[in-house]
């Protein structure tokens, strides 16, 4: 399963400025998690974070649930602006 392009296109979904989305899976010490970093315009952060971070924390759980269906790794997802 690739993280990486389900979680651009769930973020691509809600920002207004597509080009300046920037999605990367970084290398991490335990085999079983995967950190993914993901850059947005300062812009679009408020419709990437949503109202008390429910927008984000759904879609960790997207991942979440597709993690568990495909080969169990912890995913953890962060959201940054420039």
């Amino acid at each position: 399963m690739d993280y990486v392009k389900l979680t651009e296109r769930l973020i691509k979904a809600l920002v207004i400025d597509e080009d300046a989305v920037s999605v990367k899976e970084f290398p991490s010490d335990d085999e079983k998690k995967i950190e993914i970093q993901v850059m947005v315009n300062n812009d679009d952060m408020k419709r990437v974070i949503g109202r008390d971070g429910r927008t984000i924390n759904s879609i960790r759980t997207i991942l979440a649930a597709s993690s568990s269906l495909h080969d169990h790794k912890y995913i953890s997802l962060n959201v940054e602006g420039f």
